[in-house]
Protein backbone atom coordinates (compact mmCIF):
# COMPACT_ATOMS: atom_id res chain seq x y z
CA UNK A 1 0.00 0.00 0.00
CA UNK A 2 1.43 3.81 -0.79
CA UNK A 3 0.95 6.73 0.52
CA UNK A 4 -0.90 9.40 -1.58
CA UNK A 5 1.94 11.78 -1.60
CA UNK A 6 -0.56 14.18 -3.77
CA UNK A 7 -2.36 15.21 -0.15
CA UNK A 8 -1.53 18.08 1.18
CA UNK A 9 -0.93 18.64 4.83
CA UNK A 10 -3.56 19.32 6.95
CA UNK A 11 -2.94 22.84 9.53
CA UNK A 12 -3.19 20.81 12.69
CA UNK A 13 -0.60 18.64 11.08
CA UNK A 14 2.55 21.17 11.48
CA UNK A 15 3.42 24.67 13.79
CA UNK A 16 1.72 27.81 12.19
CA UNK A 17 5.27 29.02 11.10
CA UNK A 18 5.44 26.10 8.55
CA UNK A 19 2.49 26.94 6.97
CA UNK A 20 4.54 29.88 4.75
CA UNK A 21 6.64 26.78 3.54
CA UNK A 22 3.76 24.00 2.69
CA UNK A 23 1.44 26.97 1.39
CA UNK A 24 4.47 27.79 -1.49
CA UNK A 25 4.46 24.02 -2.49
CA UNK A 26 1.87 24.02 -5.70
CA UNK A 27 -0.63 21.21 -5.44
CA UNK A 28 0.95 17.60 -6.96
CA UNK A 29 2.57 15.13 -5.31
CA UNK A 30 5.47 16.05 -3.32
CA UNK A 31 8.24 13.23 -3.93
CA UNK A 32 7.59 14.76 -7.60
CA UNK A 33 8.58 17.98 -6.35
CA UNK A 34 11.43 17.00 -4.34
CA UNK A 35 13.12 15.16 -7.45
CA UNK A 36 12.43 17.98 -9.72
CA UNK A 37 14.04 20.78 -7.22
CA UNK A 38 16.76 17.94 -7.45
CA UNK A 39 17.03 18.75 -10.75
CA UNK A 40 16.60 22.65 -10.71
CA UNK A 41 18.34 23.65 -7.88
CA UNK A 42 21.29 21.87 -8.87
CA UNK A 43 20.76 23.97 -12.27
CA UNK A 44 20.30 26.73 -10.41
CA UNK A 45 23.36 26.63 -8.25
CA UNK A 46 25.74 25.55 -11.29
CA UNK A 47 24.79 28.63 -12.63
CA UNK A 48 26.21 30.98 -9.66
CA UNK A 49 29.80 32.81 -10.57
CA UNK A 50 31.87 31.74 -8.25
CA UNK A 51 32.75 35.58 -7.68
CA UNK A 52 28.96 36.05 -6.16
CA UNK A 53 29.15 32.96 -3.78
CA UNK A 54 30.87 34.89 -0.66
CA UNK A 55 27.87 37.58 -1.44
CA UNK A 56 26.06 38.98 1.13
CA UNK A 57 22.41 41.09 0.39
CA UNK A 58 22.89 43.26 3.71
CA UNK A 59 25.57 43.22 6.39
CA UNK A 60 24.98 40.27 8.91
CA UNK A 61 23.63 38.55 6.57
CA UNK A 62 23.98 35.09 5.69
CA UNK A 63 26.24 34.59 2.04
CA UNK A 64 25.04 33.26 -0.64
CA UNK A 65 27.52 29.56 0.53
CA UNK A 66 26.32 29.93 4.04
CA UNK A 67 22.60 29.86 2.59
CA UNK A 68 23.01 26.31 0.64
CA UNK A 69 24.39 25.10 3.87
CA UNK A 70 21.42 25.71 5.48
CA UNK A 71 19.15 24.21 2.92
CA UNK A 72 21.31 21.58 3.45
CA UNK A 73 21.25 21.73 7.55
CA UNK A 74 17.46 22.02 7.51
CA UNK A 75 17.12 19.36 5.33
CA UNK A 76 19.06 16.80 7.38
CA UNK A 77 17.07 17.95 10.44
CA UNK A 78 13.36 17.44 8.65
CA UNK A 79 14.39 14.08 7.18
CA UNK A 80 15.87 12.62 10.85
CA UNK A 81 12.71 14.08 12.22
CA UNK A 82 10.62 12.14 9.10
CA UNK A 83 12.30 9.10 9.97
CA UNK A 84 12.04 9.14 13.43
CA UNK A 85 8.26 9.78 13.40
CA UNK A 86 7.80 7.52 10.56
CA UNK A 87 9.51 4.53 12.24
CA UNK A 88 6.64 5.36 15.32
CA UNK A 89 9.66 6.57 17.45
CA UNK A 90 7.51 9.23 19.70
CA UNK A 91 10.26 10.98 21.61
CA UNK A 92 10.33 14.47 21.14
CA UNK A 93 12.84 15.94 19.85
CA UNK A 94 14.50 19.70 20.07
CA UNK A 95 14.77 22.47 17.61
CA UNK A 96 17.71 23.65 15.97
CA UNK A 97 19.04 27.09 15.36
CA UNK A 98 19.76 27.85 12.49
CA UNK A 99 21.79 31.18 13.27
CA UNK A 100 23.99 29.17 15.82
CA UNK A 101 24.53 26.53 13.06
CA UNK A 102 25.40 28.87 10.18
CA UNK A 103 28.63 30.25 11.08
CA UNK A 104 29.58 26.78 12.96
CA UNK A 105 29.38 25.38 9.60
CA UNK A 106 32.43 26.82 7.77
CA UNK A 107 30.39 26.94 4.72
CA UNK A 108 32.06 30.03 3.51
CA UNK A 109 35.35 28.21 3.42
CA UNK A 110 34.09 25.58 1.10
CA UNK A 111 33.50 25.83 -2.79
CA UNK A 112 29.91 26.33 -4.02
CA UNK A 113 30.53 23.16 -6.24
CA UNK A 114 30.90 21.06 -2.76
CA UNK A 115 28.34 22.31 -1.19
CA UNK A 116 25.82 22.27 -4.35
CA UNK A 117 27.12 17.89 -4.50
CA UNK A 118 25.98 17.81 -0.89
CA UNK A 119 22.70 19.09 -0.91
CA UNK A 120 22.20 17.17 -3.91
CA UNK A 121 23.53 14.00 -1.81
CA UNK A 122 21.17 14.77 0.97
CA UNK A 123 18.62 15.34 -1.24
CA UNK A 124 18.65 11.95 -2.50
CA UNK A 125 18.82 10.52 0.80
CA UNK A 126 15.61 12.40 1.05
CA UNK A 127 14.48 10.98 -1.34
CA UNK A 128 14.80 7.46 -0.58
CA UNK A 129 13.70 7.97 2.91
CA UNK A 130 10.07 9.35 1.46
CA UNK A 131 9.90 6.82 -1.18
CA UNK A 132 11.09 3.90 1.38
CA UNK A 133 8.20 4.63 4.00
CA UNK A 134 5.09 2.54 4.55
CA UNK A 135 1.72 4.35 3.12
CA UNK A 136 0.77 4.28 7.21
CA UNK A 137 3.92 6.39 8.17
CA UNK A 138 2.77 9.25 6.45
CA UNK A 139 0.16 10.07 8.80
CA UNK A 140 2.42 9.23 11.91
CA UNK A 141 3.50 12.64 14.21
CA UNK A 142 5.46 13.46 16.87
CA UNK A 143 6.80 16.77 18.59
CA UNK A 144 9.55 18.44 17.64
CA UNK A 145 10.42 22.11 18.78
CA UNK A 146 7.03 21.77 21.25
CA UNK A 147 5.24 21.51 18.18
CA UNK A 148 3.39 18.57 16.52
CA UNK A 149 4.08 17.65 13.27
CA UNK A 150 3.44 14.87 10.40
CA UNK A 151 5.61 12.54 8.61
CA UNK A 152 3.77 14.20 5.35
CA UNK A 153 4.19 17.47 6.75
CA UNK A 154 7.91 17.42 6.90
CA UNK A 155 7.66 16.27 3.36
CA UNK A 156 5.65 19.16 1.82
CA UNK A 157 7.91 21.41 4.87
CA UNK A 158 11.18 20.44 3.29
CA UNK A 159 10.04 21.13 -0.72
CA UNK A 160 9.06 24.77 0.90
CA UNK A 161 11.48 25.63 2.77
CA UNK A 162 13.81 25.34 -0.40
CA UNK A 163 11.57 26.89 -2.88
CA UNK A 164 11.76 29.70 -0.13
CA UNK A 165 15.20 30.08 -0.11
CA UNK A 166 15.98 29.85 -3.76
CA UNK A 167 13.47 32.94 -3.63
CA UNK A 168 15.52 34.71 -1.73
CA UNK A 169 18.59 34.05 -3.34
CA UNK A 170 16.87 35.24 -6.37
CA UNK A 171 15.91 38.57 -4.51
CA UNK A 172 17.13 39.45 -2.12
CA UNK A 173 20.85 38.13 -3.23
CA UNK A 174 19.76 39.09 -7.46
CA UNK A 175 20.96 35.74 -8.53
Amino acid sequence: MTADTSLRPAEDEYAPYYGTYVNRVPAGDVLARLARQLDETAAFLAGIPPARAAHRYAQGKWSVKEVIGHLSDAERVFSHRAFRFGRGDATPLPSFDENRYVPESGADLLPLEDLAREFAAIRRSTLALFHGLPAAAWSRRGAASGKMVSVRALAWITAGHELHHLDVLRTRYGL
